[in-house]
């Protein structure tokens, strides 16, 4: 009865989501902003309810329930407990359904914890989340349905892909799911500003922490994504700008370009239109992700949907919202008044720089992805890789770090060109004296965008820190901290790129048993292959001590055999020091008793994800600073009122 109990609660919830819109549709075409106090039961009752269903999918999944066709198709009675349990999202449906449920929270959350718009405007919103809700719940109940009974369980199920058995699992999509969705929440807003001609400083501070929230956990689930590949594929990079990598990437560049709009709109009441239509282009690069990934046109491990009428589905359901939402930014956006003006030399100007450079980025992102698609559809092959991405989206990348490190330095509404130069005059010495560093090191051995991103890393790094100069660092507020560390987190990550594509040695050997090694200061010392088994796999295992210059260390490079289904994966070692990261890879024998083996040194490769991690440090401390600077104001005026009333 669980599984029926999950698909009763996915009904009800989109009968309620039905409800939500008619509700608010009413409330709104009649004038009656008190109708809000209906929409927002039915929100908070749709979230419980999707919750209920997504829980009853866990059960199943972690009860090896066989009669499910979901759990039959993607799972096994042997597997751990973890991938059990991560599982649940590791295929179509139940992502899908991880989607829906993430959604349902998120409306109730809005519904029961906004308290910025007016009343008309957030029962505008909470429609409009309904509208996108209604979409799912259809493509689910109709198209997808995670419940689905079969008549003949078998004993055991077919199991889970063995690339996805990784803790990363239980990590990376959710997390990329939780900022899809809030950018499905900043696009609610954005519609329900527009039908309510409401788009102003109010509305953005009210969207802001949905924003940011989405951007910080689209920033770890790209780089958990990022080094779980890293990892597990054993092909030795972090980025192949492989189709469904750049499904997550873009949803990121707008997000990233849509948090700097929205703060300048929270903050100085400007660029109303150019935030409005972000919204609508964050939300829809989340929809074509979710086309990429969920429609059966690529083949990927990340792509779960083989059915063709499910990728029409989700294509008409991208037309429906992206269509609709342009078409109302089209009747709309004339009404929306201007916002503040600005000067030429600002802040402001320089966030609109950093915006338009984001948009080129993710314009030739999406070109680059969707390109191959649309001439295989007329019968011609085409690839495109990374060279392409390097070579076009590379220069735009610096030039946008550039920026970047510029903005902080310049003044909000109006400043002087002379004054900016004045205060870009130690971020250029260090670039200055880091190029003539480099280039007496290393000229000849590093390619001229390594060499550049090295020298604008540097340079950023230090423009990063800059709004901490000559303040009292106890008193300057959390938000600023957290500016701070996410800009110093972009040079860090840059700094790790420019030199992993640099100073990378990489090199392949056919070795016996005993034999050393020798590459990049590295002594590496077969020692023998042995044979092991886990849960649910079997393993040959080559035994090798790592030493440079001192103590060696044990490291165990694997080759996996998985019987349900039947794959052999690779699982690499990796040996991370200060300075970089040591990767090796055990290939197949080859003649003579010899394994074929593949090494790499990768210098300062970590800090690709070490970056990662502080750009989303950062925003989490922005958004704890800004959500705390809200609480004590309306604190200090809750306060101020009840003196004046004794008074």
């Amino acid at each position: 009865m669980i599984a029926e109990a999950g698909l009763a609660a996915l009904w009800l919830a989109a009968a309620l989501a039905l409800l939500q819109l008619v509700l608010a549709f009413a409330g709104l075409k009649g004038g009656k902003p008190e109708l809000l106090g209906a929409v927002r039961p039915a929100a908070v009752a749709q979230g419980v309810l999707t919750a209920i269903a997504f829980a009853a999918l866990i059960t199943l999944f972690m009860r090896s329930d066989m009669s499910v066709l979901l759990v039959a198709t993607n799972s096994h009675s042997m597997k751990p407990w973890l991938y059990k349990f991560a599982g649940t999202w590791g295929n179509h449906e139940g992502s899908m359904l991880l989607w829906v449920t993430v959604m349902g929270v998120a409306g109730a959350a809005v519904a029961l914890f906004e308290r910025a718009l007016k009343r008309d405007a957030h029962m505008a919103t909470l429609g409009g989340q309904a509208a996108i809700s209604l979409g799912f719940y259809a493509f689910l109940l109709f198209s997808s349905n995670p419940f689905a009974r079969i008549a003949e369980p078998p004993a055991d199920g077919q199991g889970l892909n063995p690339l996805l058995q990784d803790p990363g699992l239980a990590f990376h999509p959710p997390t990329l799911y939780l900022g899809y969705v809030g950018l499905s929440v900043a696009f609610s807003f954005a519609i329900g500003a527009l039908l309510t001609r409401q788009v102003d400083a109010a509305f953005a501070r009210a969207m802001r922490p949905w924003v940011l929230a989405a951007w910080v956990l689209l920033t770890l689930g790209i780089t958990a994504g990022s080094y779980w590949a890293y990892y597990e594929l054993g092909w030795g990079g972090w980025w192949f700008w492989d189709p469904v990598e750049n499904a997550s990437l873009m949803p990121w560049l707008a997000a990233t370009a849509l948090l700097h709009s929205v703060t300048v709109l929270a903050t100085r009441d400007a660029l109303r239109a150019w935030t409005i239509m972000l919204a609508v282009v964050a939300f829809s690069m989340s929809m074509v992700g979710t086309f990429l990934v969920r429609s059966g046109i690529l083949t990927s491990v990340h792509a779960f949907a083989v059915d063709p009428e499910r990728g029409s589905f989700i294509l008409a359901l991208l037309a429906l919202y992206i269509g609709g939402a342009l078409a109302l930014f089209g009747w709309r956006i004339g009404s929306v008044r201007e916002g503040a003006p600005f000067e030429l030399v600002s802040r402001e100007t320089m966030l609109v720089v950093n915006n338009l450079l984001l948009t080129v980025i993710l314009g030739l992102v999406l070109i680059g992805t969707l390109y191959p698609l649309m001439t295989e559809a007329f019968g011609h092959k085409v690839s495109v890789g990374a060279p392409y991405f390097d070579r076009i989206a590379g220069p735009i990348a610096l030039a946008l770090m550039v920026a970047m490190a510029a903005g902080p330095l310049t003044r909000w509404r109006r400043d002087q060109g002379r004054a900016v130069g004045k205060r870009l005059i130690w971020p250029l010495g260090v670039a200055v004296i880091a190029a003539t560093i480099i280039a007496a090191m290393a000229w000849g051995r590093i390619g001229i965008l390594p060499f550049l991103g090295l020298v604008v890393a540097l340079a950023v790094g230090v423009a990063s820190l800059a709004p901490l100069w000559k303040r009292k660092l106890l008193r300057t507020p959390l938000f600023t901290y957290g500016m701070v560390v996410a800009h110093l987190g972009c040079a860090v990550s840059l700094a790790g790129m420019a030199c992993d594509s640099a100073f990378t040695v990489e090199k392949l050997v056919a070795a016996r048993p005993g034999d050393v090694i020798q590459t990049a200061g590295w002594s590496l010392r077969f020692r023998q292959i042995t044979p092991i088994a886990g849960d649910n796999w079997t393993a040959l295992q080559a035994d090798m001590d790592a030493s440079r210059g001192g103590s060696s260390v044990l490291i165990r490079p694997q080759s996996r055999f998985f019987a349900s289904p039947p794959t052999t994966t690779s699982e690499a070692a990796l040996l991370t020091r200060w300075d970089g990261q040591l990767y090796v890879v055990l290939g197949e024998e080859v003649e003579g008793g010899r394994w074929q083996l593949r090494i790499w040194w990768k210098p300062f490769v970590t800090l690709i994800w070490l970056g990662g991690i502080m750009i989303a440090l950062g925003g989490a401390l922005a958004l704890v600073g800004r959500e705390r600077r809200g609480w004590l104001m309306k604190w200090r005026a809750r306060n101020a009122r009840m003196e004046g009333a004794e008074a």
